[in-house]
């Protein structure tokens, strides 16, 4: 272990004191960022019985009144009969997070199962994503309260415009890593990205003054924070990105990513939430609208991303397979529409 090493694992120790039920003796595993983007760091904590993940957010992200607004939510989820929501320790004086180091950091318990749907996208597996999902939500029903239109519809029409005006000024990703393993899919994305992204301001106007009820949503519920043992899910992880929206903007996200362009999986999954939660043929409407324009806005995002803010990501193949999963759906529906 470097010196560095050494001095951080120090630190992180010395902050596990705060949490009086975490053991003692505990084997600290860091995770780096777990294979995702958002700038949290991780880390395993392991005694002789139990597990743990203790969650660095980025200096940058949430603060801690956000966060701890997000841990009310996950509480009562998991105090309205949600297992798959993670258990959080507590501080001494009851708090779920703390700031050290000028970051947030939460502990909450490691959850058993794998990121694994792909590997085995059955209905049996849609239906138990979705009514876990389904059950979240009504957790979280109280809450409920009229919007003038829906909030996901809105961010996105902002990232759409913002996407254009860059385009009339001129900009175009300049592809100058032969041995990036993105640059592929970005240059694929180049390819698909502008006509569809054109077509989104008719899709979502009509739904900008369209009054829907909103609630707390998970807002990026995707492949890799849904836990599968067999057919059961048994964790629904990463809420850092919660905000009160409209249903359907977690349906959306949760199929696409889930089912992609497999329509009986998507049938299944409308299907099953519908006999669980309401769901009218408008909403349903929505989430196609936002499954279709979070897809496109993704994948231009990235390009923006990599070749515009020219951020720094460590692993490359990780952004690829990324990039990958979007525009090959994109790609698929340039060809409908020949």
């Amino acid at each position: 272990m470097t010196e560095a090493a050494v001095v951080e694992t120090a630190r992180v120790r010395s902050l596990l004191a705060w949490f009086p039920s975490l053991p003692r003796q505990v084997e600290l595993q860091p995770l780096g960022n777990h294979g995702g983007f958002s700038g949290a760091r991780l880390w395993r904590l392991q005694s002789e019985e139990r597990a743990w993940c203790l969650r660095a957010w980025p200096p940058s992200g949430i603060d801690l009144s956000s966060l701890a607004r997000i841990h009310a939510w996950m509480r009562a989820a998991r105090s309205s009969g949600c297992p798959f929501v993670p258990q959080l320790l507590t501080t001494a004086s009851q708090e779920t997070c703390v700031s050290f180091q000028g970051r947030a950091w939460e502990i909450s318990e490691w959850l058993p199962g794998e990121a694994d749907f792909h590997r085995d996208p059955t209905a049996a597996r849609i239906r138990a994503a979705v009514t876990a999902l389904a059950r979240l939500h009504a957790s979280w029903a109280a809450a409920r309260q009229q919007a003038p239109s829906c909030p996901a519809v809105a961010r996105r029409w902002t990232a759409c415009h913002d996407w254009l005006r860059l385009l009339q000024a001129g900009w175009k990703p300049r592809f100058t890593e032969p041995f990036d393993p993105a640059s592929t899919w970005a240059e694929r994305a180049w390819r698909v990205v502008p006509p569809l992204m054109a077509q989104l301001p008719d899709a979502l106007r009509p739904w900008l003054r369209y009054p829907v009820a909103v609630q707390p949503c998970l807002c990026d519920i995707w492949h890799a924070h849904v836990l599968f043992i067999g057919d059961t899910v048994t964790g629904i992880v990463d809420y850092g990105s919660m905000k009160t929206d409209h249903v359907a903007v977690d349906l959306a996200r949760m199929l696409g990513s889930l089912a992609g362009e497999n329509r009986g999986l998507w049938t299944v999954g409308l299907e099953t939430y519908r006999s669980l939660r309401r769901l009218s043929a408008e909403e349903e409407e929505l989430v196609n609208v936002l499954d279709r324009s979070g897809t496109v806005i993704g994948a231009a995002n990235w390009l923006r991303w990599l070749y515009h803010e020219q951020r720094f990501y460590p692993n490359r193949q990780q952004v690829a397979a990324r990039l990958a999963s979007l525009v090959e759906r994109l790609e698929c529906w340039l060809e409908q529409m020949r």
